[in-house]
């Protein structure tokens, strides 16, 4: 059966990084094949995983919302809409050794995400059951969750800063977790870029104050920076880097 793990927190968290590395993990470990989804509209998980993405679903829509409209419809006359419309669901799935990965990209004119979110949620449903993991970096809120555009998710990963704010941005998040009764197996937090890796007392109380299960702490790495400022893959960072082997103690602690 496949493990789903959906990863959720307020943007400017670093959610997307830890998310890239932990699918960078589960393929290094050999527990794939994992199919790795950013159901992001401002999507950039594949910039950490070093893959190229060539189309998006949101992509896809643009197309099909332009064909039989006008002169530039990209639909081929040999072909009816729904059949270029398998084509391009098809393409839209990369292929890497270690992983497979889709992304929902955004519309690039007007228009409502209903149709987007409807693309993602039947790509995941026909493609998810083939793997032993999906990962889900998602946008900053839980729609995808609530909304049922995700399959059953067994595990949450609510990332935060080590800030107040942040931990509080966390524990709202759980909170709607169990008000809504999503059925989740597990809700773990991770401060990421905790300095010198030790969190302040300050935080650890508002942390139990919100009831939430801390997985561990991440600390502020400046090789992250670095290589973001050369543009480098994230996942391409040394085995022995601190973000790294402290990603690795949470994930041998979860259980995963």
């Amino acid at each position: 059966m496949t493990y789903s793990i959906a990863m959720a927190g307020k943007g400017g968290t670093g959610k997307t990084t830890v998310c890239g590395l932990f699918i960078n993990y589960l393929a290094k470990a050999g527990k794939g094949p994992i199919l790795a989804v950013d159901a992001d509209a401002n999507s950039n998980l594949n910039e950490v995983l070093g893959v190229k993405i060539e189309t998006t679903l949101g992509d896809i829509r643009e197309d099909l919302a332009k064909a039989g409209v006008d002169d530039r419809s990209p639909v081929p006359p040999s072909m009816t809409k729904q059949e270029y419309a398998n084509y391009k669901f098809g393409s839209a799935l990369a292929e890497e050794d270690d992983f497979d990965m889709l992304v929902m990209g955004k519309t690039q004119g007007k228009g409502c995400y209903c149709y987007v979110n409807d693309l993602l949620r039947d790509q995941m449903s026909k493609y998810y059951k083939n793997y032993n993991y999906l990962v889900v970096d998602n946008e900053a809120g839980l729609e995808h969750i609530s909304r049922g555009i995700l399959p059953p998710v067994n595990l949450i990963l609510l990332v935060s800063d080590c800030s107040r704010r942040g931990v509080q941005a966390a524990g709202r998040s759980a909170q709607m977790i169990r008000e809504l009764d999503l059925k989740v197996e597990s809700v773990q937090l991770i401060i990421n870029r905790v300095p010198g890796s030790t969190l302040e007392q300050g935080i650890r109380d508002e942390i139990k104050a919100w009831d939430l299960s801390l997985a561990g702490t991440i600390p502020q790495d400046d090789m992250v920076y670095q290589y973001d400022a050369a543009g480098r893959p994230l996942v391409t960072l040394p085995e022995d880097s601190s973000i790294k082997q402290a990603l690795k103690g949470i994930i041998e602690k979860l259980g995963v």
